[in-house]
């Protein structure tokens, strides 16, 4: 059986690293971990994952990029793989998006940057505990 799949989405390449980093030092080879620098490219990735039967089992989006906005995102992502756990990692997100994430992507939590640690590893924790 392959392993599930945690999708980090940001527009800076610096951040993805950085939650790769984290992601594996936390979590080694328990996950495939897979990046993407927008969304248009994070949903082409998600349709070759489940082409090739892997399950995705988080994605964590920022919410200002270029094009799609990290709510659409998200939404988008609920309405095509409802089981999929949504968090938002980002420094800019309105009250507005967060709460329509909320209601139209079930997202799971919205964390802010810079982030600690600590707490994204407990959040991804909790997030994996629901599926």
């Amino acid at each position: 059986m392959s392993k599930p799949v945690i999708l980090c989405v940001d527009d800076e390449r610096i951040m993805l690293d950085c939650l790769r980093t984290q992601l594996f030092s936390s979590f080694g080879n328990t996950y495939l971990y897979e990046v993407a620098e927008d969304a248009d490219e994070a949903l082409e990735l998600i349709e070759e994952l489940t082409l090739e039967n892997l399950s995705i089992a988080v994605v964590i989006s920022d919410w200002l990029m270029p094009g799609m906005k990290g709510d659409e995102l998200l939404i988008s992502i609920h309405q095509k793989f409802p089981k999929i756990v949504k968090i938002m990692l980002t420094g800019q997100a309105d009250e507005v998006a967060v709460n329509r994430a909320k209601k139209f992507a079930n997202l799971h939590c919205c964390l802010c940057k810079p982030w600690s640690e600590a707490e994204l590893l407990e959040t991804i924790e909790s997030a994996l505990c629901k599926l």
